[in-house]
């Protein structure tokens, strides 16, 4: 316990001086910069997530699609994004990522709870002729009602999902309204004499794209007139203006943005089916250290800031001898990072983070594309502040973990010669966790 408590030590001093030495980022160069490393030094991929996020805003929604092309574009759509996920897991279509993904999707928008599906029996044989998925948004799908849907979507007969309608309230109320104006549908609702059993397809909001994570849904490029979103925006700038509490008027300005907004679409294209795919992965890794960048800043990348923060570890002693073995373990563990990018470089890893430590320029750090010394801020090698020090807390947890438990379960390695490749016989190897130097 002792020498995980040393871990532990070390690991808050160092992130505290990462999270120090990070600066916020200023423009558009900065945000391309990162989403360029992210994507493995692709510029391209870099310059149209900043062009997204100018056309949105650091807090806009931002998807990524395939495109039928060759050429990598970014469109912005009308959209809406709400913190409301998929009620069964399901009703995933994409198991790797844990997604529903709807493409050309009816909507229905009920205003109380599903129990029963017997109702709208005859609106869900019309959705079956018709051959295009069901997004279900209503105050609660339970019971029968969630049994029948997940049982019709695991037969196949039936594309569907259904999530709980975002907010409380008269502001459920509202933003139900919302989702009607943006698809072109209606909300269905008993205060207005309106009954499942009478609904009809018109009556059903249309989306190009709906996709539906445990935590949120987000619909694209919604059927709904023009001039009936003006109008609802302008509704809502009205509301914003005459309100005179704060928090109505901070839930009245992310109804704005939901509504006026849009949603900025990365359209990914490439010469074949598999670079897509791929190149839709590094985008997808990119935009997520672009946004980690932009909520808790940047740091020199390359290993350096982890290489920087060591000094601050300098003079630290544990409580014990044990405490002090583990505040060294963390000392050691996080030069390797650097010392790998040197070496797959070509360089020395043991001269590259001597020189990097004798400097006291926090900027001051190895290029490993050019072979230059320099400031890292002006070589564009800059890393996400977040993305550094959640991975230092990550692999300094999962040591601890290891150190603590008494027992671990592992594959039983092939014999040589089996034809088994690797198998799971990289586990023994583990032994000392080589100072756990795999922590990056």
């Amino acid at each position: 316990m002792d020498l995980k408590r040393g871990i532990d030590t070390a690991t808050k001093k160092v992130v505290e001086s990462i999270m120090a030495s990070a600066r916020p980022v200023n423009d558009s160069d900065e945000v391309a910069q990162v989403g360029t490393i992210s994507a493995n030094g692709e510029a391209e991929i870099g310059r149209q997530i900043a062009d997204a996020m100018q056309k949105v805003g650091n807090e806009g929604v931002i998807t990524v699609e395939e495109n039928k092309g060759l050429e990598t574009e970014t469109d912005v759509v009308e959209g809406m994004q709400f913190d409301r996920g998929y009620l069964s897991p399901y009703f995933v279509t994409n198991g790797d990522k844990m997604i529903a993904e709807l493409d050309d999707c009816l909507i229905l928008i009920h205003e109380k709870k599903l129990s029963s599906l017997q109702p709208m029996v005859p609106l869900l044989e019309q959705v079956i002729q018709s051959q295009k998925p069901l997004l279900i948004i209503a105050e609660d799908v339970e019971g029968e009602a969630l049994a029948t849907l997940v049982v019709n979507k695991l037969r196949g007969g039936l594309k569907i999902a259904a999530v709980k309608a975002p907010g409380f309230g008269d502001r459920r109320k509202a933003m139900l309204q919302d989702i009607a104006v943006l698809t072109g549908g209606q909300v269905i609702s008993e205060d207005l004499g309106m009954k499942l059993e009478s609904v009809t397809m018109d009556m059903l909001g249309t989306a190009k794209t709906v996709n539906i994570t445990k935590d949120e849904t987000t619909i694209v490029d919604g059927a709904g007139e023009k001039a009936e979103i003006e109008a609802r925006v302008s509704q809502i700038r009205a509301q914003i203006e005459e309100t005179t509490s704060d928090y109505d008027r901070e839930k009245l300005q992310e109804r704005l943005a939901k509504l006026a907004g849009g949603v900025a679409v990365i359209r990914v294209g490439g010469m074949s089916e598999v670079e897509v795919k791929e190149r839709k992965d590094r985008v997808d890794d990119a935009l997520n250290a672009t946004r980690a960048a932009v909520q808790e800043g940047i740091v020199v990348g390359g290993g350096v800031s982890l290489v920087q923060g060591a000094k601050a570890l300098e003079g630290l002693e544990g409580d014990n001898t044990d405490q002090t073995v583990g505040i060294s373990i963390v000392r050691r563990a996080i030069e390797a990072p650097l010392r790998q990018i040197a070496d797959n470089a070509g360089f020395d890893g043991s001269v590259v983070a001597g020189k990097i430590r004798e400097s006291d320029d926090k900027s001051f750090g190895f290029n490993a594309q050019t072979g230059e010394y320099g400031d890292m801020f002006k070589f564009g090698v800059i890393d996400p502040a977040k993305v550094v020090r959640t991975a230092l807390q990550d692999a300094s947890s999962v040591a601890g973990l290891l150190i603590t438990t008494e027992a671990m379960i592992a594959d039983k390695p092939e014999p040589k010669g089996s034809g088994g490749g690797a198998g799971g016989g990289g586990m023994p190897d583990m032994g000392g966790m080589g100072g756990m130097g795999g922590m990056m």
